[in-house]
């Protein structure tokens, strides 16, 4: 597409032992796993960021390994996150941030911001959160994301706020969670986590059809006419924007093979 923003379809983590001849061949030896995965999508969300404290060398041993033009987003710790002020937050925000992820270089996607299902929206806390969220780390330049999975957030007033600090939100295709489709950064970053392992693609062909061109629409800087949005009455600026699509959670089984498929769609 000309005129448009990159997409790029892909999935969480690269371990996982049901894609072991499924997605990998069988012969292939787990520790080439992430690069025989980088080769097949553009982009991979990593899960681990979000449980534990990773090295400045993992960062770095990974950057090596994946290819040019390759993404990959992290999930930001979860002492961050969870707690009950945010504005408490800061310590620990310092410490993932300066944990060595910028090993990455041009290898590092966005990050992003998981909140627990109980997390109500407050807009002062939720602000001074957004605060703290700096735009480089060690001159890296930095993308977050949030996802919110409370229906609080579900309000003109958290859009608002996202596009005040230049940050995403994540919209969440889930069952349970609500979905925010405001486009309020310059790139859009979407989690499709309503998958079946009994697809071959998780997602049925017609509905990666859908995905497509609702990613080829948030690509060529606007917003699909048929996803929710928190706010109906603002109006975007038509400029081109990177999207970040994953499949992840529910169908995780065919995850790849639904990440390959979408990008099939918007080549």
């Amino acid at each position: 597409m000309s005129n448009a923003g990159t997409i790029r379809a892909g999935i969480g983590g690269w371990t996982f032992e049901p894609w072991e001849g499924t997605f990998y061949p069988d012969d292939l030896p787990k520790k080439r796993q992430l690069e025989y995965a980088s080769r097949k999508l553009p982009t991979i969300e990593v899960n681990g960021t979000y449980y534990g404290t990773q090295k400045p060398a993992t960062f770095a041993k990974w950057a090596v390994e994946v290819p040019d033009g390759f993404t990959f987003s992290l999930k930001g710790n979860r002492f961050v996150t969870n707690r009950k002020v945010l504005a408490e937050a800061g310590e620990s925000l310092s410490r993932f941030l300066g944990s060595g992820i910028t090993e990455l270089g041009d290898r590092l996607g966005p990050i992003l911001w998981q909140f627990a299902p109980t997390k109500k929206f407050d807009p002062e806390d939720f602000e001074a959160f957004l605060k703290l969220l700096p735009e480089k780390q060690d001159g890296v330049p930095l993308r977050h994301v949030l996802e919110v999975r409370h229906p609080s957030f579900v309000t003109p007033e958290f859009p608002a706020l996202a596009r005040k600090y230049r940050v995403a939100i994540c919209y969440a295709h889930h069952f349970t969670y609500p979905e925010i489709a405001d486009v309020t950064a310059d790139f859009v970053y979407a989690r499709l986590q309503r998958g079946q392992d009994s697809i071959p693609t998780a997602y049925a062909l017609a509905d990666l059809d859908a995905w497509a061109e609702r990613a080829k629409v948030w690509a060529a800087g606007g917003m699909p006419g048929d996803l929710p949005l928190a706010d109906e009455t603002v109006k975007i600026e038509a400029k081109p924007r990177d999207v970040f699509v994953y499949f992840i959670h529910e169908g995780k089984v065919r995850a790849p093979q639904a990440a390959q498929a979408l990008m099939e769609r918007v080549g």
